[in-house]
């Protein structure tokens, strides 16, 4: 794979950084061209980065400003010293972020898996918050029976014990050739653009990726359906549920009665789905993401 196969970006980002909640946060910011005519924020799921969503805002009209934080121990936001994080953390995150850079006015939210997730519980814990969110398969979890818990918390206890690492690379390239082996719809150009924002040299001469180990070990909490739909009922925004058609381990998850039920709590759902996808629908799908993200804030959002 050579250099002349690297994606090349119609709209190029700058990066910016904040000290909130002791952590030095990263954001990659897309400015609009002229003024803007709304400003979107992205939040990338687990075990990606903000720059992930480039080919998204290159579909994106030029006027649309997009802001795109790395979560904490990701891409270039620092790592704490922690040896497993907490999912509250990443709301506490985005609180203080939006505290930071739209405290009166609400934001239009683009969120993919878990940054799907943590929006979706933000927008019923601070509803006043939050505009419109499209959600790209922020679906949750199986529900868990408290029984679960001793073996959970026996399992994280463990891993603290022996905690994860995450193997190296020696060329980009080859982190290239790992990203489209964990989907295989990506494009060469995709993958090796990614590449240079998932990893970085380390002093060693290899490619690590930019992301902390830690980020591997089980949360010791169960996920509590019950909380999530508390929260989820207390959403007063519109919610654009976007899903792949190709869910494969998510499948059997998403089309039972449960998940079904789940939804229910949401007062203003859309949902969409995105044929010839698969989890990473901004990569597989960009362009027609776009459009179904431009008519939806420009219908809730004029």
């Amino acid at each position: 794979m050579s250099n002349s196969e690297t994606y090349c970006p119609r709209r190029v980002s700058r990066s910016e950084f904040q000290q909130l909640r002791h952590i030095k946060h990263h954001l990659r910011i897309w400015e609009a061209k002229g003024k803007p005519s709304r400003t979107v924020w992205m939040l990338h799921g687990w075990m990606d980065v903000g720059a992930s969503f480039q080919f998204l805002v290159d579909c994106l009209p030029d006027d649309w400003r997009v802001i795109a934080p790395d979560w904490r121990g990701y891409g270039l936001t620092e790592w704490p010293k922690t040896d497993n994080y907490f999912f509250a953390d990443y709301m506490g995150d985005l609180d203080q972020l939006l505290d930071r850079y739209s405290p009166q006015v609400p934001v239009q939210v683009v969120a993919h898996s878990m940054g799907g997730n943590v929006s979706m519980l933000y927008a019923g814990v601070r509803p006043e918050r939050i505009a419109a969110l499209v959600s790209l398969e922020g679906i949750g979890m199986s529900a868990f029976d408290g029984s679960a818990a001793p073996k959970r918390y026996a399992r994280w206890l463990s891993e603290l014990r022996d905690p994860p690492t995450l193997r190296t690379y020696p060329t980009l390239a080859a982190v290239a050739e790992r990203l489209q082996k964990n989907n295989p719809r990506l494009r060469p150009d995709f993958a090796l653009y990614l590449a240079q924002h998932w990893s970085a040299l380390n002093p060693q001469g290899e490619y690590a990726l930019l992301a902390d180990a830690a980020h591997k070990v089980i949360n010791a909490n169960l996920y509590r359906v019950d909380e999530v739909c508390a929260c989820w009922q207390n959403i007063s925004a519109p919610i654009l549920l976007m899903m792949s058609d190709h869910l494969e381990q998510w499948a059997s998850f998403v089309e039972s009665d449960e998940f079904k039920a789940r939804l229910t709590h949401i007062k203003r759902l859309e949902q969409v789905q995105i044929t010839n996808s698969g989890h990473m629908l901004h990569h597989d799908q960009p362009e027609r993401l776009a459009e179904h993200i431009r008519q939806f804030f420009e219908k809730h959002c004029p």
